[in-house]
């Protein structure tokens, strides 16, 4: 991604910065490639609530901050429902509702949907964004 700003100095939105060779990096999902090493020390699992920023972790609300109760993973139920095409709320909705139903075969069935959408591409961005918005709160 390049660092081009606008005449105020402003970064240019996303799309307009990202390389077409980056483009293609997360649309085929080989962007996730590095989080492996971190499921094979143990700082992540496969399956999980994909980890959030930081800087979000004092926006979170009580519920929302129930996510933490299991380990983070590449890829969780979130993903195999909308991915970043949903809202920061269906999203944390969906990591609430794995960690009230974790399971094994839960756990299987979100392997075979996330290869679906990596094959078929779906859902890798927000309607008008190239990268996910920016989680603001609950407000």
């Amino acid at each position: 991604m390049r660092n081009t700003f606008d005449n105020h100095g402003k970064l240019l939105p996303d799309d307009e910065r990202l390389f077409k060779l980056g483009k293609l990096i997360r649309r085929c999902s080989l962007d996730e490639i590095p989080q492996l090493i971190n499921v094979v020390i143990g700082d992540m699992s496969l399956i999980g609530p994909r980890p959030l920023l930081v800087e979000y972790l004092h926006l979170y609300s009580a519920d929302q901050n129930r996510r933490h109760l299991v380990r983070p993973g590449i890829t969780g139920w979130a993903q195999v429902n909308g991915r970043n095409a949903i809202t920061w709320t269906e999203k944390f909705d969906c990591d609430i509702w794995y960690v009230d139903h974790i399971s094994l075969g839960l756990d299987f069935k979100i392997v075979l949907l996330t290869m679906m959408k990596v094959f078929k591409g779906a859902d890798v961005n927000q309607s008008g964004h190239v990268t996910t918005e920016k989680f603001g709160g609950n407000a």
